[in-house]
């Protein structure tokens, strides 16, 4: 505010300047009373600037002495409401204390009484169960004793019922077991006799696997059950001379279609039971000598390594024969024993071009061929299946035909129809107003009309 009254006295003050220079101007040509006038008005102004100012700052003095009384005051009012209002906050919590205080002793001597009432009850219901309790157990202990002597009682009654029914019936039992016993010894008599049987069969057997021919058959028997049940007769052949020129003969050999019209190609199969050489390895691994297996197991590799070189030199003679054999181990203990030879295996079928089979391995050899025949068979009859799929070819054309006609003859039918449903529409508009008779009259009706047709 001061500010704004020293600019606008300042500008009062340079607008009388300008004014009185121009009056003077305007007077008399001389400039020196004016300049005088100039100056005195000048110094007229300063002398007014000069009160201003100092007026300008009193009133700043006096105005910040008031807003510092009033601030003060502001102050000691605040610190007295304050302090007010702390006072107030004390009384509150210290009301809300003794409240507290109260409410605490108020719980504690109802939790006391009610923990001396829990007690009470506690104790009263303790002595009526402790009562309870020995009144169950007289009570229990009477109806044991009453039982105790009711179960003895009723023993020694079924006592005597069981002696006077054991001595009635032991008799009648042991002449039964009696009977019994010496029908099973009859059996047992009967049952030693099939196990003499028995072992003298076993003794045949042995004698069987013994000797060298015998078993060698007995290989061929079981081979040549593996051949009836997986191949057709006219697929395999027995005591082949697969070598033409030669004498020796191959116990088994399957009959491979050659090309075209040529004669056959045989798979040579020859069956191998080394006993001896078997029989030792499995004595020492039973006894648990790796020495001794070890020898074995290296016995028994020599020994197929002969009869493998065997059936190279005299069933393999591509091309009438397979460029490979099998070799046909009877047991799968005894092939088990080849596999797991390293490298035994493999080495028969690089070197000497011949295949270790037992049964089962056998058995997929002989699935694989008999699948191999169907689709040798399926492929010879190709051409006739080819002239059955012309065939009906040409016949489902001809049904094509038959079906287009009878559409036709359907589609004549539906339009004859329509137009059928046409005509009762229009007859039903037409007998719209005629009143229908009752069904047992025009039924009637119906029935006389159709009698009188004739």
């Amino acid at each position: 505010m001061n500010d704004v009254l020293s600019i606008a006295s300042l500008v009062l003050g340079a607008v009388a300047v300008l004014l009185l220079v121009a009056l003077a101007l305007r007077r008399a040509p001389d400039p020196a009373p004016a300049l005088d006038e100039l100056a005195r008005l000048n110094q007229a102004q300063l002398q007014q600037q000069r009160e201003l100012r100092e007026e300008t700052a009193t009133q700043a003095r006096e105005n910040r002495l008031e807003l510092s009384a009033s601030l003060a005051e502001l102050g000691r009012n605040l610190t007295h409401q304050m302090g007010t209002i702390a006072g107030v906050q004390n009384n509150q919590i210290d009301a809300f204390a003794q409240q507290l205080t109260k409410l605490t002793e108020a719980n504690e001597q109802r939790l006391g009484a009610l923990r001396e009432s829990n007690e009470q009850r506690l104790e009263a219901l303790r002595q009526g169960t402790e009562l309870r309790l020995e009144a169950l157990r007289e009570t229990l202990e009477r109806r044991l004793r009453e039982l105790q002597g009711d179960n003895a009682a009723k023993l020694e009654e079924m006592r005597r019922t069981v002696d006077e029914k054991l001595h009635a019936t032991l008799e009648q039992r042991l002449g039964a077991s009696f009977k019994q016993v010496s029908d099973r010894l009859e059996q047992v008599h009967k049952g030693l006799g099939e196990m003499q049987a028995l072992a003298s069969d076993v003794g045949d057997l042995k004698r069987v696997l013994t000797n060298v021919k015998t078993r060698g058959t007995w290989g061929e028997v079981q081979l040549a059950s593996l051949l009836e049940q997986l191949l057709v007769p006219e697929q395999y052949a027995a005591n082949v001379a697969p070598v033409p020129g030669s004498n020796e003969r191959v116990e088994f050999a399957i009959r491979l279609p050659g090309r075209g019209d040529e004669a056959p190609v045989w798979l040579p199969i020859d069956a191998k039971f080394p006993r001896e050489d078997y029989e030792r390895l499995v004595i020492a691994q039973e006894k648990a000598d790796p020495a001794a297996a070890e020898a074995a197991a290296r016995q028994l590799e020599q020994r197929l390594r002969l009869e493998a070189k065997t059936i190279r030199t005299k069933y393999v003679s591509p091309p009438d024969t397979t460029d490979f054999a099998l070799m046909f181990l009877p047991t799968e203990g005894l092939y088990a024993e080849v596999v797991r030879r390293p490298g035994l295996m493999d080495d028969l079928q690089r070197t000497w071009r011949v295949v270790v089979a037992g049964p089962s391995t056998l058995a997929a050899i002989l699935s694989s061929l008999q699948m191999g025949f169907r689709t040798l068979a399926v492929e010879k009859r190709s051409s006739e299946v080819w002239q059955l799929l012309g065939a009906v070819k040409t016949e489902f054309g001809k049904f094509g035909d038959v079906l287009a006609k009878t559409k036709e003859q359907i589609d004549r039918a539906s339009t004859t129809l329509g137009t059928a449903a046409v005509r009762t529409r229009a007859i039903e508009r037409k007998l719209r107003d005629v009143e229908s008779l009752p069904e047992p009259t025009s039924a009637q009706l119906l029935e006389d009309d159709s009698g009188a047709a004739p």
